[in-house]
Protein backbone atom coordinates (compact mmCIF):
# COMPACT_ATOMS: atom_id res chain seq x y z
CA UNK A 1 0.00 0.00 0.00
CA UNK A 2 1.34 3.74 -0.64
CA UNK A 3 1.44 5.11 2.31
CA UNK A 4 -0.35 7.91 3.68
CA UNK A 5 1.38 11.66 3.18
CA UNK A 6 0.85 15.00 4.77
CA UNK A 7 -2.04 16.78 2.93
CA UNK A 8 -4.68 18.89 3.47
CA UNK A 9 -7.83 17.77 4.84
CA UNK A 10 -10.55 16.88 2.43
CA UNK A 11 -13.25 20.03 1.91
CA UNK A 12 -15.53 18.03 0.34
CA UNK A 13 -17.69 15.44 2.73
CA UNK A 14 -15.77 12.48 4.34
CA UNK A 15 -18.32 10.02 3.06
CA UNK A 16 -17.79 11.25 -0.79
CA UNK A 17 -14.07 10.45 -0.36
CA UNK A 18 -14.89 7.21 1.16
CA UNK A 19 -17.56 5.98 -1.52
CA UNK A 20 -14.77 6.92 -4.06
CA UNK A 21 -11.64 5.31 -2.47
CA UNK A 22 -14.31 2.01 -2.06
CA UNK A 23 -14.22 1.61 -5.62
CA UNK A 24 -10.41 1.10 -6.17
CA UNK A 25 -10.78 -2.07 -4.21
CA UNK A 26 -14.25 -3.24 -5.58
CA UNK A 27 -12.38 -3.22 -9.23
CA UNK A 28 -9.77 -5.45 -7.79
CA UNK A 29 -12.14 -8.09 -6.17
CA UNK A 30 -14.28 -7.54 -9.47
CA UNK A 31 -11.77 -7.93 -11.73
CA UNK A 32 -13.66 -6.55 -14.87
CA UNK A 33 -13.25 -7.93 -18.25
CA UNK A 34 -12.36 -4.41 -19.91
CA UNK A 35 -12.49 -4.01 -23.61
CA UNK A 36 -10.17 -1.39 -25.57
CA UNK A 37 -10.63 0.03 -28.68
CA UNK A 38 -7.56 2.49 -28.13
CA UNK A 39 -4.68 4.13 -30.18
CA UNK A 40 -1.48 1.78 -31.51
CA UNK A 41 0.65 3.87 -29.91
CA UNK A 42 -0.23 2.66 -26.40
CA UNK A 43 -1.75 -0.79 -26.32
CA UNK A 44 0.36 -2.55 -24.22
CA UNK A 45 1.00 0.25 -21.54
CA UNK A 46 -2.68 0.40 -21.71
CA UNK A 47 -3.22 -2.97 -20.80
CA UNK A 48 -0.48 -3.08 -17.94
CA UNK A 49 -2.01 -0.41 -16.63
CA UNK A 50 -5.63 -2.07 -16.62
CA UNK A 51 -3.74 -5.38 -14.94
CA UNK A 52 -2.11 -3.02 -12.16
CA UNK A 53 -5.48 -1.97 -10.79
CA UNK A 54 -6.75 -5.37 -10.96
CA UNK A 55 -8.76 -5.30 -14.40
CA UNK A 56 -8.51 -8.04 -16.96
CA UNK A 57 -7.45 -6.24 -20.58
CA UNK A 58 -9.09 -7.44 -23.51
CA UNK A 59 -7.77 -5.83 -26.97
CA UNK A 60 -10.73 -6.83 -29.16
CA UNK A 61 -10.57 -4.09 -31.54
CA UNK A 62 -11.81 -5.44 -35.33
CA UNK A 63 -14.95 -5.08 -36.89
CA UNK A 64 -15.58 -8.97 -37.32
CA UNK A 65 -15.03 -9.74 -33.05
CA UNK A 66 -15.29 -5.74 -31.41
CA UNK A 67 -19.45 -5.83 -31.30
CA UNK A 68 -19.62 -9.19 -30.65
CA UNK A 69 -17.00 -8.94 -27.74
CA UNK A 70 -19.15 -5.82 -26.20
CA UNK A 71 -21.62 -7.75 -25.13
CA UNK A 72 -19.40 -9.64 -23.63
CA UNK A 73 -17.01 -7.41 -21.93
CA UNK A 74 -17.59 -5.79 -18.59
CA UNK A 75 -16.49 -2.38 -19.40
CA UNK A 76 -15.43 -0.69 -22.75
CA UNK A 77 -13.10 2.03 -23.66
CA UNK A 78 -13.15 3.57 -27.14
CA UNK A 79 -9.97 5.77 -27.62
CA UNK A 80 -9.66 7.90 -31.25
CA UNK A 81 -5.68 8.21 -30.70
CA UNK A 82 -5.18 6.70 -34.32
CA UNK A 83 -8.16 6.09 -36.68
CA UNK A 84 -8.38 4.98 -40.33
CA UNK A 85 -11.38 3.58 -42.25
CA UNK A 86 -11.09 0.25 -40.53
CA UNK A 87 -11.06 1.84 -37.02
CA UNK A 88 -13.73 3.95 -37.54
CA UNK A 89 -16.12 1.06 -38.52
CA UNK A 90 -15.52 -0.50 -35.88
CA UNK A 91 -15.91 1.98 -33.47
CA UNK A 92 -19.07 2.92 -34.70
CA UNK A 93 -20.13 -0.85 -34.72
CA UNK A 94 -18.79 -1.46 -31.21
CA UNK A 95 -20.16 1.37 -29.39
CA UNK A 96 -23.87 0.84 -31.18
CA UNK A 97 -23.94 -3.10 -29.79
CA UNK A 98 -22.58 -1.83 -26.50
CA UNK A 99 -25.94 0.66 -26.17
CA UNK A 100 -28.39 -1.70 -27.54
CA UNK A 101 -26.89 -4.19 -24.69
CA UNK A 102 -27.62 -1.38 -22.17
CA UNK A 103 -23.98 -1.35 -20.59
CA UNK A 104 -21.75 1.42 -19.55
CA UNK A 105 -18.29 2.86 -21.89
CA UNK A 106 -16.47 6.10 -21.83
CA UNK A 107 -15.19 7.87 -24.86
CA UNK A 108 -11.68 9.31 -25.11
CA UNK A 109 -11.95 11.79 -27.73
CA UNK A 110 -8.02 12.01 -28.47
CA UNK A 111 -6.83 15.27 -30.52
CA UNK A 112 -10.59 15.80 -31.50
CA UNK A 113 -11.26 19.23 -32.86
CA UNK A 114 -8.44 19.44 -34.54
CA UNK A 115 -8.64 16.92 -37.10
CA UNK A 116 -11.52 15.93 -39.21
CA UNK A 117 -12.09 12.53 -39.53
CA UNK A 118 -11.40 11.66 -35.36
CA UNK A 119 -13.72 14.86 -34.96
CA UNK A 120 -16.75 13.45 -37.13
CA UNK A 121 -15.97 10.23 -35.49
CA UNK A 122 -15.79 10.80 -31.58
CA UNK A 123 -19.66 13.52 -32.37
CA UNK A 124 -21.34 10.30 -34.25
CA UNK A 125 -20.02 7.97 -31.06
CA UNK A 126 -21.73 10.54 -28.95
CA UNK A 127 -25.10 9.22 -30.08
CA UNK A 128 -24.15 6.32 -28.40
CA UNK A 129 -24.33 8.27 -24.58
CA UNK A 130 -20.83 7.41 -23.43
CA UNK A 131 -21.19 7.05 -19.59
CA UNK A 132 -18.44 8.97 -19.53
CA UNK A 133 -16.39 11.38 -21.54
CA UNK A 134 -12.37 11.84 -20.76
CA UNK A 135 -10.41 14.36 -22.08
CA UNK A 136 -8.16 17.40 -21.34
CA UNK A 137 -10.16 20.55 -21.66
CA UNK A 138 -9.13 21.56 -25.60
CA UNK A 139 -10.16 17.67 -26.76
CA UNK A 140 -13.72 18.35 -24.56
CA UNK A 141 -14.14 22.20 -26.42
CA UNK A 142 -13.24 20.05 -29.63
CA UNK A 143 -15.67 17.48 -29.48
CA UNK A 144 -18.84 19.61 -28.73
CA UNK A 145 -18.18 22.07 -31.39
CA UNK A 146 -16.42 24.71 -29.80
CA UNK A 147 -13.16 25.96 -30.59
CA UNK A 148 -10.50 25.02 -28.09
CA UNK A 149 -5.98 26.23 -28.46
CA UNK A 150 -5.50 22.22 -28.63
CA UNK A 151 -2.07 20.88 -30.84
CA UNK A 152 -3.04 17.44 -31.59
CA UNK A 153 -3.09 15.78 -27.90
CA UNK A 154 -1.69 19.11 -25.99
CA UNK A 155 -4.07 20.89 -24.26
CA UNK A 156 -3.99 24.43 -25.07
CA UNK A 157 -6.74 25.19 -22.44
CA UNK A 158 -7.10 25.35 -19.09
CA UNK A 159 -9.80 22.80 -17.12
CA UNK A 160 -12.19 26.41 -15.88
CA UNK A 161 -12.55 27.52 -19.95
CA UNK A 162 -14.33 23.86 -20.24
CA UNK A 163 -16.45 23.73 -17.51
CA UNK A 164 -19.67 25.09 -19.24
CA UNK A 165 -19.64 22.53 -22.16
CA UNK A 166 -18.62 19.56 -19.91
CA UNK A 167 -21.55 20.12 -18.54
CA UNK A 168 -23.61 20.52 -21.43
CA UNK A 169 -21.85 17.45 -22.40
CA UNK A 170 -22.84 15.53 -19.41
CA UNK A 171 -26.65 16.57 -20.04
CA UNK A 172 -26.59 15.54 -23.19
CA UNK A 173 -25.11 12.12 -22.44
CA UNK A 174 -26.95 11.55 -19.48
CA UNK A 175 -23.15 10.44 -17.93
CA UNK A 176 -19.86 12.29 -16.58
CA UNK A 177 -17.11 14.27 -18.12
CA UNK A 178 -14.01 13.85 -17.24
CA UNK A 179 -11.65 16.77 -17.61
CA UNK A 180 -8.00 16.91 -17.00
CA UNK A 181 -5.75 19.14 -16.72
CA UNK A 182 -3.06 20.10 -13.90
CA UNK A 183 -6.29 20.32 -11.27
CA UNK A 184 -8.73 17.52 -12.91
CA UNK A 185 -12.13 18.42 -12.77
CA UNK A 186 -15.35 15.89 -12.87
CA UNK A 187 -18.28 17.09 -14.17
CA UNK A 188 -21.97 15.63 -14.10
CA UNK A 189 -25.83 16.56 -13.80
CA UNK A 190 -26.07 13.55 -10.64
CA UNK A 191 -23.59 15.00 -8.63
CA UNK A 192 -21.53 18.61 -7.61
CA UNK A 193 -18.20 19.17 -10.37
CA UNK A 194 -15.29 18.25 -7.68
CA UNK A 195 -12.10 19.22 -8.52
CA UNK A 196 -8.60 16.88 -7.63
CA UNK A 197 -5.80 18.07 -7.27
CA UNK A 198 -3.26 15.17 -7.11
CA UNK A 199 -0.62 14.13 -9.40
CA UNK A 200 2.22 14.92 -11.37
CA UNK A 201 3.79 17.09 -14.28
CA UNK A 202 6.09 13.94 -15.09
CA UNK A 203 2.37 12.34 -16.29
CA UNK A 204 2.60 14.94 -19.56
CA UNK A 205 6.26 13.53 -20.38
CA UNK A 206 5.29 9.83 -20.91
CA UNK A 207 2.76 8.59 -23.77
CA UNK A 208 0.06 6.53 -22.64
CA UNK A 209 -1.14 8.19 -19.46
CA UNK A 210 -3.93 9.58 -20.08
CA UNK A 211 -5.11 7.16 -22.75
CA UNK A 212 -4.74 4.85 -19.52
CA UNK A 213 -6.98 7.46 -17.60
CA UNK A 214 -9.77 6.34 -20.31
CA UNK A 215 -8.77 2.87 -19.96
CA UNK A 216 -9.29 3.19 -15.76
CA UNK A 217 -12.49 4.94 -16.27
CA UNK A 218 -13.73 2.09 -18.24
CA UNK A 219 -12.76 -0.46 -16.05
CA UNK A 220 -14.22 1.21 -12.60
CA UNK A 221 -17.95 2.23 -14.60
CA UNK A 222 -18.84 -1.34 -13.94
CA UNK A 223 -18.25 -1.77 -10.53
CA UNK A 224 -19.08 2.07 -9.07
CA UNK A 225 -22.35 2.95 -8.62
CA UNK A 226 -22.75 6.00 -10.89
CA UNK A 227 -20.03 7.24 -13.91
CA UNK A 228 -19.55 10.35 -11.28
CA UNK A 229 -18.00 7.75 -8.92
CA UNK A 230 -16.31 5.84 -11.61
CA UNK A 231 -14.56 8.99 -13.36
CA UNK A 232 -13.50 10.07 -9.55
CA UNK A 233 -12.38 7.10 -8.52
CA UNK A 234 -10.31 6.24 -11.47
CA UNK A 235 -8.79 10.05 -11.95
CA UNK A 236 -7.86 9.16 -7.47
CA UNK A 237 -6.19 6.22 -7.82
CA UNK A 238 -3.75 7.29 -11.47
CA UNK A 239 -2.91 10.71 -10.07
CA UNK A 240 -2.23 9.21 -6.61
CA UNK A 241 -0.01 6.45 -7.91
CA UNK A 242 1.76 9.46 -10.64
CA UNK A 243 2.77 11.01 -6.65
CA UNK A 244 4.24 8.01 -5.45
CA UNK A 245 5.90 6.90 -8.99
CA UNK A 246 7.36 10.89 -9.23
CA UNK A 247 9.13 10.64 -5.94
CA UNK A 248 11.02 6.99 -6.77
CA UNK A 249 11.84 8.38 -10.08
CA UNK A 250 14.69 9.84 -11.69
CA UNK A 251 13.03 10.86 -14.87
CA UNK A 252 10.29 10.02 -17.40
CA UNK A 253 11.61 6.69 -18.59
CA UNK A 254 11.64 4.86 -15.18
CA UNK A 255 8.76 7.30 -13.82
CA UNK A 256 6.88 4.65 -16.52
CA UNK A 257 7.64 1.81 -14.63
CA UNK A 258 7.18 2.81 -11.29
CA UNK A 259 3.47 4.33 -12.21
CA UNK A 260 2.60 0.73 -12.71
CA UNK A 261 4.14 -0.59 -9.53
CA UNK A 262 2.19 2.63 -7.96
CA UNK A 263 -1.14 1.50 -9.57
CA UNK A 264 -0.63 -1.51 -8.39
CA UNK A 265 -0.18 -0.52 -4.55
CA UNK A 266 -3.07 1.97 -4.67
CA UNK A 267 -5.93 0.25 -1.86
CA UNK A 268 -9.25 2.51 -1.11
CA UNK A 269 -7.05 3.33 2.18
CA UNK A 270 -3.95 5.11 0.32
CA UNK A 271 -7.23 7.00 -1.71
CA UNK A 272 -8.83 8.13 1.99
CA UNK A 273 -5.81 9.42 3.73
CA UNK A 274 -3.93 11.07 0.50
CA UNK A 275 -6.61 12.46 -1.65
CA UNK A 276 -7.00 16.32 -2.27
CA UNK A 277 -10.33 16.20 -3.30
CA UNK A 278 -12.02 19.95 -3.79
Amino acid sequence: MIAPRNTPAPTRPRAEVDEIAAVVDAVRVAAPLTQCLTNSVVTGFTANVLLAVGASPAMVDSLEEGPIFAGIADGLLINVGTVNAATVEAMLATAASRAAAGRSWCLDPVAVGTLPVRTKLARDLLEYRPDVVRGNASEVLGLFGETGAGRGVDAGDDVDSALDVAARLAERTGGAVAVSGEIDAVVSAESPTLRIANGHQLMTKVTGVGCALGAIVAAYLPVARTPHLAAAAATAALTLAAEEAARRAGGPGSFAVELLDALARVESETVAANLDLR
